[in-house]
């Protein structure tokens, strides 16, 4: 019997704990590796080699999205299930272009995630049933197809300042954080405001602010 290696990507000791436990308890399963940071699992990537890592989008030092980005370019071979407890209806597509094969919410993992590692093993992709008819349905163009929320207009790079803006982070702050500029950083904020419909600086930190909230 083939060992399937893994790796995990998770700031929080105890979840990434948990799931070493589920998955130790199959018999052709192994952690290989795990890492707290995105920095820690690309350097730990090289050596590991896993099969399939699970990877959640919130870390200390990146985003989520991007670390899936580059294991997905420089290890191909590499299979990527998201586990995370961000809102599944704004991210599981997004997950899913950046070249991730699954996504399951944290609430509702516990042993569903060796399901959904085994879906993704067999080269199938893992969404839970509403989400995979959501997708489903704005491909054919249905009119039965959800509406958009005003939050799922952003880009990625929007989508992470308006985070982190609702994490109480000024202009500066986030700019030295994605190491870009004040000005694009404005510009990403004049962006938010006129694709959500908001008209002052006030209101976009409210939103934000709030939605950080229903997210967590």
């Amino acid at each position: 019997m083939q060992t399937i290696n893994i790796m995990i990507v998770d700031d929080h000791p105890l979840v990434r704990s948990g799931f070493r436990q589920l998955f130790e308890s199959e018999n052709d399963m192994n952690v290989c590796c795990e890492a707290a940071t995105m920095k820690e699992a690309l350097q730990l990537i090289k050596h590991c080699k896993p099969n399939l890592a699970i990877i959640d989008l919130s870390l200390p030092d990146g985003n989520g999205l991007e670390l899936i980005k580059r294991v997905h370019t420089q290890y191909p071979d590499i299979l990527i299930l998201v586990s995370s407890m961000h809102d599944e209806d704004l991210f599981a597509e997004r997950v899913l272009k950046a070249g991730a094969k699954g996504y399951i919410n944290k609430q509702e993992a516990g042993e569903q995630v060796i399901v959904a590692a085994r879906q993704v093993l067999d080269g199938k992709i893992y969404l839970s049933s509403h989400m995979a008819e959501r997708l489903l349905l704005e491909q054919e163009g249905n009119p039965r197809a959800p509406l958009l929320s005003p939050v799922e207009h952003l880009s990625n790079r929007e989508l992470e300042v308006f985070e982190l803006i609702g994490h109480g982070m000024t202009t500066g702050e986030i700019a030295d954080k994605l190491s870009i500029s004040v000005k694009t950083i404005e510009t990403h904020r004049a962006n938010i405001k006129t694709k959500m419909g908001l008209s002052s600086a006030g209101e976009l930190t409210r939103s934000a602010v709030q939605w950080t909230i229903d997210s967590y």
